[in-house]
């Protein structure tokens, strides 16, 4: 295993990204459509925020729907903006930084995905899944 893999080998790349304006129901039906725990929040290509299920969670009965289910559960969902339940201070690595260095950010921190920016603008992004997959491949 390379010290100096760069996270672009291993980062998502064709993103689902929410709007600041898209509402928390947008997002409910995404994070079940693509089975994705993380969703970067941009705004003309640059990171807004990172909203991800378990912010969801936290504010409704997200997991108490079927996943197949298209109802959910709106009363609560229009109480809040994609803004307030966001985080808005995004901790970030650029495509050039190593997979280890992204580990050990990971490992330190308390999420569990990075937005991947380059020139302020989002191009991917790494989770600890990706890492563990990696991290497979590699044994």
């Amino acid at each position: 295993m390379k010290n100096s893999t760069p996270v672009s080998e291993i980062m998502t790349k064709k993103l689902v990204t929410l709007s600041p304006k898209d509402d928390l129901v947008t997002a409910e039906r995404l994070f079940k459509k693509h089975h994705i725990r993380h969703i970067p929040v941009v705004e003309k290509g640059y990171i807004k925020g990172m909203l991800s299920y378990t912010d969801l969670l936290r504010i409704s009965f997200a997991d108490a729907i079927d996943e197949h289910e298209e109802y959910v559960d709106t009363i609560v969902y229009n109480m809040f903006s994609i803004p307030q339940v966001m985080v808005n201070d995004v901790v970030s690595v650029t495509s050039d930084t190593s997979i280890k260095d992204v580990a050990k950010l990971l490992a330190k921190r308390e999420f569990h995905a990075l937005p991947v920016v380059d020139n302020e603008k989002l191009v991917g992004i790494v989770t600890t899944t990706d890492l563990i997959k990696y991290m497979l491949k590699m044994f």
